[in-house]
């Protein structure tokens, strides 16, 4: 990787989400707890989900991943509440298709993961970036097995 693709991967609106984070608290008595690790880098992913109503009613992460798999955790920290598990389920295909497939940005409210289109080319990227929607879905896979 050249000096001018790190830049360019790393751009300063990456870095920026990945510095404000929101949704960084643990939940005190969240309905279900789960955690994603990247075997590749070894980011991983905490999630604490509270559902209300078929909803996603309040949420936490502590994410340690680089700083694509923080913007990516960013975006889906700051859109997620109010969500159903479709809603997650669609974000979380459209930017997998984003990054595997040259599909689209992901569609409203999670169009500000465009930010990490230039991560496409660097797929030893993707499984961190992957991580808050996949242990947001494992979450709430698990809410839905208790009930």
């Amino acid at each position: 990787m050249s000096d001018t693709d790190v830049i360019k991967l790393y751009s300063q609106r990456i870095l920026a989400l990945a510095a404000n984070m929101p949704k960084t608290d643990r939940l005190p008595a969240p309905s279900a707890t789960a955690k994603r690790r990247s075997p590749l880098c070894g980011s991983t992913v905490t999630v604490d989900v509270a559902m209300k109503d078929g909803v996603i009613a309040d949420y936490g992460q502590d994410v340690k991943a680089c700083a694509l798999g923080q913007a990516a955790a960013a975006v889906v920290g700051a859109h997620i509440v109010g969500l159903d598990r479709e809603s997650v389920q669609h974000g979380r295909d459209q930017l997998y298709r984003m990054l595997k497939e040259d599909g689209p940005v992901p569609s409203a409210p999670f169009s500000d993961l465009e930010v990490l289109q230039p991560a496409k080319d660097y797929k030893n990227r993707h499984a961190s970036i992957m991580l808050a929607f996949d242990a947001t879905l494992d979450a709430l896979s698990a809410i839905q097995d208790a009930s």
